[in-house]
């Protein structure tokens, strides 16, 4: 069993920054794969980025450029540094893992608020 654990959401203004972290226990072998979902209301949930435990990070085409992936090995712990945060990108969330894509673990969700 995995579990993790994110932290760092908030409410920030267009174009500000945000950090979030998300922490896994458990299994290693089965965090091959971390990565970051969202889901806006009314919306279903989407890809954001993945990386895995070797690199090759993936990201949606609307946050390429802006949103930075990157996770430390030794701590089962992965990021994701948001950048030139825009209204669109307010959705909670989730921190993901899993020995391959689709992910079958799952955080609780944290909440991204952007203001115009």
């Amino acid at each position: 069993q995995v579990q993790l654990v994110e932290s760092g959401g908030g409410l920030v203004q267009a174009g500000g920054s945000l950090r979030l972290s998300c922490a896994a226990s458990g299994s290693i072998f089965s965090t091959n794969i971390m990565g970051w979902y969202r889901q806006a209301p009314g919306k279903q949930r989407e890809l954001v980025a993945n990386i895995k435990r070797g690199g090759s990070p993936s990201y949606a085409d609307s946050v390429k450029g802006r949103f930075t992936i990157s996770r430390d090995n030794a701590k089962n712990t992965v990021f994701l540094q948001m950048n030139d945060l825009k209204p669109e990108d307010t959705a909670i969330y989730y921190c993901a893992a899993g020995i391959i894509s689709p992910p079958v673990y799952w955080g609780q969700g944290t909440q991204v608020t952007v203001s115009s």
